[in-house]
């Protein structure tokens, strides 16, 4: 008689159904969005003249212009329409203020034949009224492709060429970047003539609308840039989205109680051991001190990035602007950040792969060549973005040097080995997981886990469509599809898809909770996500179309964000837990692990939900953008969600190599980074963070963008005590957390080694 044997429970083809079409109906809208902004962005004019026809500047200046401005790295000094670095002011903002004060003065001496200073009330707002008219004026000819400047715009333009020699000409005016850092004549004419052109985007009305390319950003009174109608609009109707979608969220998780980490009636107890570890798993354990060591090394080219903000000129009475400029630190900062979250992601997966599948012949061979790849990549990018921005590699500068692009540095060669690289890491993990996907109960976890894995290298191509003579509205739709739709889209899914494994190995939940999570987290992070990716382009010369869908969808972001409060819970109560089967006791073994995870869940709720909830809405975007509330943001989302997520997986990765002997040594040290990270971490935050971007936010709506950019805010009292308020946090952070991370997996590697 033959055996009987029990199918294996599966779950709805809706899940993956809804998922396909999620990702369907996002990217149709997202594609559609990228397709427009090629159509809204502003004219590049052929020529720029005088109202006597002379040629100011030309078309091919603007370009070269926006090449210069790259190939200096001067989007790690300031910033283009709010986006870039905040260690210089907002070109754009500044050039469009210098040139309404020029007007202002052309204008009263034209008129009253007296500097604005000395003209009366009346006279003066008469002035101002003449200002904003003269400016808000689109004279752009679409026929001829020519842009005229009337007097006092084209006299500001040449002012302004001497403005900006003398802004680079000491580490004191520009944030700490190299002395006289710009000095070719012609190289300053382009440069200026970009500034000019994003001034003249920022203020012009589109035609056809009562406000400019940007949607009147920046905030700037003086030239009639005010908040647009839509920025009102929009703002309110995504506050409905949000408690509709919170709504419905809660209503799914409060009728089917199987949703979330806990499910019902599982037998659960642990599978994967401690200690008991394949040749491939523990060769992975060099890409972790790897991480350690470039987390390392983040934390300090971060300190003393921020030192430039308070102290340009010298470093504690050392001036090292010459040796280790600003700009190139803040390269540093986001590269190797990048750079470090992303190999701890690589190594989890190559851990985890044979723990579902089979350790297949040569992996290790493979692992130690990805392995080699990744330093090149790492060391030569760095090295080569050095070299970049001193001008030492010529013509090869965006292959090889600094791309320029905030975020996307390193040059276009690195990137095409980092995307080949991620490719080899995919196969990697297909060879592991080959026999996975054949058993019926592992197949779906398995395969959810290979298809995050995959997209990764695949939406890592959108940083290949453009160039340093890419339109830069158009660069900066394609770039944040990085940022945002890599970062926070597919690597959050894939990280889900991780964490999902490692409770299914560790016997904690079923296949088929473990699936369901994943699924549910793909619905909720790409459905709102995928078009809340918009929210970067409000101000960046995309139409009013745009911000409406990017702020209906991102206003939604922040729901599962919510739910990870519920996650933070689940996993206090998997730790604690008994079998709902037998009733006894389920022991974990990697309790830093899941503390790591709950600071996730916890870090997650404040950092990119509260946070990133309070400037994603339009009209506090238009106010804030650039200013020190999106590093609060940024710092408190990307370390604690991102940073922790993989600290959590190099935790998971030394416990799991170790036996419980082994384990008591490295476990001193991940107790102390646990505490350090996390209480270095909400230091500079209340401290520095929050506090700095609230009181420069009073600024921005006191005196305008570009007063809050620039000297005459950071250079303030207060401005300047929150500053040196940051220096106790980044202390706890880097001697708490970093320094005894890099000591436990540098003692985990040595005993690895010995046993090996």
């Amino acid at each position: 008689m033959a055996e009987r044997t029990t199918p294996v429970e599966t779950l709805s083809p809706w899940w993956r159904n809804s998922v396909i079409l999620v990702l369907a109906l996002g990217f149709t809208v997202l594609i559609w969005i990228a397709v427009q902004s090629y159509r809204d962005a502003p004219p590049i004019p052929d020529r720029v003249v005088s109202g006597d026809g002379t040629t100011i500047f030309t078309g091919d200046d603007i370009l070269a212009g926006q090449q210069v401005f790259l190939r200096y790295g001067l989007m790690e000094n300031g910033t283009i329409w709010g986006h870039g670095a905040y260690l210089g002011p907002d070109f754009s903002a500044e050039y469009l203020h210098t040139l309404a004060g020029d007007t202002a003065q052309s204008l009263a001496r034209q008129h009253y034949g007296r500097d604005p200073k000395e003209l009366n009330v009346t006279e003066r707002e008469s002035v101002a009224g003449a200002v904003g008219t003269l400016l808000k004026e689109n004279r752009y000819d679409f026929r001829t492709r020519t842009l005229t400047f009337l007097e006092p715009e084209a006299a500001s333009y040449r002012q302004q060429i001497r403005k900006w020699r003398d802004y680079f000409s000491h580490p004191t005016n520009d944030g700490g970047l190299p002395g006289a850092y710009i000095s070719d004549p012609r190289e300053l004419e382009q440069l200026t003539s970009f500034f000019a052109w994003t001034a003249w985007a920022s203020v012009a009305n589109r035609p056809g609308k009562p406000y400019s390319y940007t949607n009147n950003f920046p905030y700037d009174p003086e030239v009639g840039n005010r908040p647009t109608s839509d920025a009102f609009l929009w703002s309110a109707l995504s506050l409905i989205m949000l408690l509709g979608g919170t709504a419905a969220v809660l209503f799914a998780f409060g009728k089917f109680d199987f949703l979330g980490w806990r499910g019902r009636g599982e037998h659960i107890h642990p599978q994967m051991l401690p200690g008991a570890t394949t040749d491939s798993q523990r060769a992975t354990i060099k890409y972790f001190v790897v991480v350690a060591l470039l987390f390392l090394a983040q934390t300090l080219v971060g300190g003393a990035t921020v030192h430039y903000r308070v102290d340009p000129g010298s470093f504690y009475g050392i001036d090292i602007s010459s040796l280790l400029p600003s700009h190139i630190l803040r390269t540093w900062h986001l590269q190797l950040a990048i750079f470090w979250v992303a190999t701890a992601y690589v190594a989890g997966g190559l851990l985890l792969a044979p723990s579902l599948g089979k350790e297949p012949k040569g992996q290790v061979g493979g692992i130690n060549f990805l392995f080699g790849a990744l330093v090149v990549v790492v060391v030569g990018s760095l090295a080569g973005e050095m070299l970049g921005v001193r001008q030492m590699l010529g013509s090869l500068w965006f292959w090889f040097g600094h791309q320029g692009w905030e975020y996307l540095d390193l040059g276009r060669a690195w990137q095409i080995l980092l995307a080949v690289g991620l490719a080899v890491w995919g196969f990697l993990l297909f060879r592991a997981l080959a026999p996975a996907r054949q058993d019926p109960e592992r197949r779906e976890i398995a395969s959810l886990f290979l298809y995050g894995a995959l997209a990764i290298p695949l939406f890592y191509l959108p940083a290949m469509f453009f160039t340093g003579t890419t339109h830069f509205s158009v660069v900066d739709t394609w770039r944040f599809w990085i940022i945002h739709l890599w970062v926070e889209g597919f690597f959050e899914v894939f990280v889900t898809a991780m964490v999902a494994v490692i409770f299914y190995n560790l016997g904690m939940v079923s296949h088929l909770t473990a699936a369901r999570v994943v699924y549910l987290d793909a619905l909720l992070y790409l459905g709102s996500g995928i078009v809340g990716t918009g929210h970067h382009w409000y101000w960046t010369g995309q139409s009013a179309v745009t911000m409406a869908l990017a702020a209906m969808f991102s206003a939604l972001e922040v729901v599962p964000l919510t739910l990870l409060t519920l996650d933070a819970w689940d996993f206090v109560k998997l730790t604690r837990g008994k079998c709902d089967v037998c009733n006894k006791p389920v022991a974990i073994p990697h309790k830093w692990t899941f503390y790591f995870l709950i600071a996730v869940g916890f870090w997650n709720f404040v950092g990119a939900g509260v946070f990133g909830f309070l400037i994603n809405l339009p009209i506090v975007s238009y106010f804030e953008v650039g200013t020190m509330l999106t590093p609060n943001h940024g710092h408190a989302a990307m370390m604690g969600v991102f940073g922790m997520l993989a600290v959590a997986l190099t935790v998971f990765a030394l416990r799991q190599v170790l036996t419980d002997e082994q384990w008591a040594g490295p476990e001193k040290f991940v107790r102390v980074s646990f505490w350090g990270l996390n209480i270095g971490l909400a230091l500079m935050v209340v401290t520095n963070l929050f506090p700095g971007g609230v009181l420069q936010l009073f600024d921005v709506l006191d005196h305008g963008y570009w007063h809050a950019r620039g000297p005459g805010f950071l250079n303030g009292t207060i401005p300047r005590l929150i500053e040196w308020l940051r220096m106790p946090g980044d202390l706890v952070f880097i001697v708490a957390g970093a320094f005894p991370l890099l000591a436990a997996t540098g003692l985990t590697y040595r005993m690895v080694r010995k046993r090996s």
